[in-house]
């Protein structure tokens, strides 16, 4: 299976909360922001200190990497970024497999209409995913992947999850 989509009920307090502590992070010293292109960060980190919300997601996520993996959620660690993608802003194709990661995710936490799809590439195949408020998708890490241009005129906000083993140096 290349990919896995799971649609979390109730997200909507979540979700709200989500952006809204992005939103007050992202004017400060707090964040970090890395890659550079086409005039914008892709990648906008946030201490997991200082986004608590993130927990239930990053549980989540590590309990549908186990039943992927046939592994605990207890094995597994889950880092994350953030990808704010306002107008006419795209991600170019791309795979994270250059670390431990076992599988890579997407959280939706706000998505305007016209803002942009997953494309997931299946041996140069494009396969086309809908993002959705409150879904989380998992997938291979090497899967080549980019999100198309956001047609909207409001910023999207998304999550970008890498879930990898526990290793001892963690503990």
């Amino acid at each position: 299976m290349l990919f896995r989509e799971i649609k979390l009920e109730n997200t909507d307090t979540l979700d709200a909360g989500l952006y809204a502590r992005f939103m007050e992070l992202s004017s400060t010293d707090r964040i970090r922001q890395t890659h550079h292109f086409a005039g914008r960060f892709e990648n906008t980190y946030v201490d997991a200190a200082d986004m608590p919300e993130m927990a239930r997601v990053l549980t989540l996520a590590k309990q549908q990497a186990g039943r992927w993996l046939d592994m605990s959620a207890d094995q597994l660690k889950a880092g994350f970024w953030f990808n704010a993608m306002g107008p006419g802003h795209r991600t170019a194709p791309h795979h994270h497999d250059e670390n431990d990661e076992l599988l890579s995710a997407v959280y939706y936490i706000r998505v305007p209409a016209n803002s942009g799809d997953l494309v997931l590439y299946d041996d140069g195949k494009p396969i086309i995913i809908h993002p959705q408020q409150g879904k989380l998708v998992l997938f291979a890490p090497q899967v080549l992947h980019e999100v198309t241009t956001n047609n909207s005129q409001e910023l999207r906000l998304s999550v970008a999850i890498n879930v990898g083993p526990v290793n001892e140096d963690d503990g």
